[in-house]
């Protein structure tokens, strides 16, 4: 199992496909994703990070540094 952890709370997160499932034949998801932002920064973030993001304008590093913390 590969992991990372995620850049809005820090809680360590699930990496799907990584060169550890090879060898296990895990087959669970991804627990977050990678995001470009509309300034162009780039995070990781956990699902429950995602879902705190504002979805009434174009998220920005400012918004990922806002999430409280979990």
């Amino acid at each position: 199992m590969t992991s990372e952890p995620c850049d809005g709370c820090g809680t360590t997160v699930r990496i799907a496909g990584g060169i550890g499932d090879f060898w296990s034949f895990s087959s669970g998801s991804t627990g977050g994703l990678e995001l470009e932002l509309a300034d162009g920064s780039e995070w990781f973030l956990c699902h429950d990070c995602v879902d705190d993001l504002p979805d009434d304008r174009e998220v920005t590093a400012a918004d990922v540094e806002a999430l409280p913390p979990r």
